[in-house]
């Protein structure tokens, strides 16, 4: 039985985990401006660390695309949670949903921001729950009277990655995004329903 003690057994483990968290930052940050086919060597330097650790953590530039996809869908799902959870009319929580989106963008790496289309099961299976979710805040406003009753968990997931999606053209797209997520609001109320005066 090892004498060592237990803090310097985890340390390599913690490392692991951190240099892990540094290539899937670095990563999405060069993808989201150059690509899919940025070189993974300046990935690795952008993370800080050298390239045998990043094909440590990803043998294949397919594993780094993969664990970009699950990574986005993971945040994404942690929104769409937060958004169900908010009190107060559904569409308050759809505003939410938004607003963590266009906060978070750069994290991003999702298919229909050009990353992987073939999903593997832990992605399908983060993308279910995604709908799942908002599906059931979407009910709960068509219910309370905030939200019309033929949108749908799609709709929401498609305007979100395009308000995560900056136009080469438009200066401050965090500005521009939230506007757009305004109207887009406005646009789920049903006919009649309150809207509330932009800030």
């Amino acid at each position: 039985m090892s004498t060592e003690p237990a803090a310097r057994r985890r340390a390599p483990r913690s490392d692991a985990q951190a240099n892990r968290e540094r290539l899937l930052a670095a990563a999405a940050a060069e993808i989201k401006t150059r690509g899919n086919h940025v070189p993974m060597a300046e990935i690795a330097d952008r993370a800080g660390v050298g390239v045998g650790t990043l094909y440590r953590h990803f043998p294949t530039r397919e594993h780094l695309l993969a664990a970009l996809t699950a990574r986005a869908f993971a945040l994404a799902l942690e929104h769409a949670r937060s958004a169900a959870g908010t009190d107060g009319p559904a569409a308050d929580g759809v505003e939410k949903f938004f607003a963590a989106t266009i906060e978070r963008r750069d994290e991003l790496v999702l298919p229909l921001h050009g990353g992987p289309s073939d999903l593997d099961d832990e992605a399908r299976r983060l993308q279910a729950e995604i709908r799942a979710v908002l599906g059931t805040l979407l009910r709960r406003g068509q219910a309370d009277g905030s939200i019309r009753a033929d949108v749908t968990p799609g709709d929401i997931i498609i305007t979100a990655a395009q308000l995560a999606q900056p136009l080469a053209t438009v200066g401050d797209w965090d500005h521009q995004a939230r506007r757009q997520a305004r109207i887009y609001l406005a646009g789920l109320r049903p006919p009649g329903a309150e809207t509330r005066p932009a800030p």
